[in-house]
Parts: C-alpha cells; structure tokens; sequence
C-alpha cells in the first residue's frame, strides 16, 4: 500500500513512525524549514529531521503553497493509494484531494474543536475527556466524514506536553487500522450543528490578569510550550500549580511565601508559583525573585 504521507510537527512524527515498516511511505510532504529563535536560525520541521536522522529513503517535499500545478502533479507521480494527512499546516486543495482518498488523524473527537490548536482548546476548556478522530478529507476545514475515533482521559496535571504524546500514540496505533480496514469501513457524516471552532494561538493570548485561578492554571497548561502565560509586566510564569478554586483575593498578591514556592491570589481562587521569568532575564525561583524585589506577603506581583 502506497501512503504520500504530510505533516509537520512531532505528533506527525509520532503517526509516521507507526506506519514505517507496514506500509510504502513513498513521500513525505512537510512545511518548508522555518527561521527560529532569537537568532533566527533556519530549522527543519520536526517530522523531516526524524527522516534524515533515520536515514529513510523517503523523498522530502517542502512546498510554500499546495496550490502550484507542478507541486500537484509532483505528488500525483507517486501514485499513492492513501494520503495520510497529520498537523500539516495548510489546506488541501481539491486537486490534491481527488489524487487519492486522503485521510486526516485530528486530535480532537470531531466536530468538537476543528482547526489548529484542538490540544490546547480542549485544556483551556478544563475537558476530562479528548481524543483522536480518523478523517476522510474534504475541502473544508475538518469538515470531513468520520472514519474512526479513539478516546483518552485528561488528567488535571496534562499539559499540551503530555497531552499531545498522549493523542500522537492513540492517532499511531488508529491510523494503520483505518488504512487496512478501510474498504470496510462505512464513512459517518459529521453533525454541523455541533461543531465548534479553535483559533490559531498568538502570542498575545499568553497575557493574564489573575481573574480567576482554574482559568489561569488552564491556560499555563495550555500555553506551556508557547507563547507561556505573563503577566501585564511581562513577568512569566514558568512552574505553577493550582493552589485552592475558591477564595476572594487581590489579584496577584502573595499570600504565603514557603521554601520552594509562593502563593499567589486571584480575584477567585490562588495558585502555587515554583518558577518564574522576569522580561530579558533567566528563569528563577519564585522565592528569590520577590526576596530581590524586596517583596512580600501582601504585596503584588504587579
């Protein structure tokens, strides 16, 4: 079975390694390498690293637009059976859509969270439950009929780190059975009526206020790869934990100082600060920042 497989970041990874050895991956289509960091260093996409590190005899595409009729009939020359589609980053326009049956491993249990960033919707959401659904691709935005699901609890600890790990190996022991099984398979309509939608996350969504602590504890979950959360003087919250939901405080003022952390109030609730990030400067210990702030309980963090 021929799979032109496209994807991105290590959840794709995590798929594509599921398929090796099982399947012929005669192409792998991932985002072109993008400049990183401060310095701006051109960096390959996580998936294609794996392939060149490996030493897989899979040829790399790297196309800016899929809309380019040489890069369309680049893809259709492998002759694939399968598409399989993971985290890719771009739509697939119809022309690519029509080469193959192409298959879109979300994580999410669809309709509930189409779009780009389903893990962290589902965390700032405070969900219990998530998952992966198996896709048969169209030309709108997760929009596709359901081929198959699988489900996974979120503990209250999860992070986008834990959960993305979680959904990537659901999505890579679900993706070689919907390809085998697929003839068998009876494609279920989504229920428009039920979707809802999540946002490409900015930078910008990373700035809280202390309103409300489960809010808050979410969104460090949610952010903890990027863009973080920070507070309105730029001050970041690097390790923090959910200290108590309930409670009228000041928001941002030290309640309790102990030996390996602070706790911090919210207008509702308050939560425990391990490490933080001051703007231009290294991570610390909360307890050495304010000890060189020279503040303290009753004060605020800003």
């Amino acid at each position: 079975m021929r799979i032109v497989f496209m994807g991105t970041p290590d959840y794709a990874t995590k798929i594509l390694e599921g398929l090796l050895g099982k399947f012929d991956i005669v192409a792998l289509v991932t985002q072109p390498d993008k400049p990183v960091g401060r310095k701006q260093v051109l960096t390959p996409p996580h998936i294609k690293r794996f392939v060149l590190e490996q030493g897989l005899d899979i040829p790399i595409l790297q196309p800016p637009t899929l809309k380019d009729k040489k890069v369309i009939e680049q893809i259709a020359s492998f002759k694939p059976d399968f598409i399989v589609v993971a985290a890719y980053g771009m739509l697939l326009p119809k022309e690519i859509l029509s080469i193959a049956p192409s298959i879109n491993l979300h994580a999410s249990l669809l309709p509930r969270y189409r779009g780009a960033s389903p893990i962290q919707q589902a965390l700032l959401e405070g969900d219990t439950i998530t998952g992966v659904t198996a896709m048969l691709m169209d030309e709108g935005l997760d929009t596709g009929d359901i081929l198959a699901y699988d489900v996974c609890e979120i503990e209250e600890n999860d992070t986008a780190i834990t959960l993305f790990a979680k959904l990537a190996d659901l999505a890579a022991n679900l993706t070689p059975l919907v390809l085998e099984r697929f003839k068998k398979i009876k494609p279920l309509p989504q229920l428009d009526v039920d979707a809802s939608y999540c946002k490409k996350i900015k930078k910008s969504d990373g700035e809280i206020t202390l309103d409300d602590a489960t809010t808050t504890y979410n969104k460090y979950r949610a952010f903890i790869v990027w863009p973080g959360i920070f507070l309105p003087n730029g001050l970041k919250l690097k390790k923090i934990a959910l200290f108590a939901k309930e409670g009228e405080h000041r928001a941002g003022e030290i309640l309790a100082v102990e030996k390996d952390f602070i706790v911090v109030g919210c207008e509702r609730g308050s939560l425990k600060v391990e490490r933080v990030q001051p703007p231009s400067k290294k991570e610390m210990d909360a307890v050495a920042y304010i000890r060189g702030q020279r503040i303290g309980i009753g004060d605020t963090l800003f």
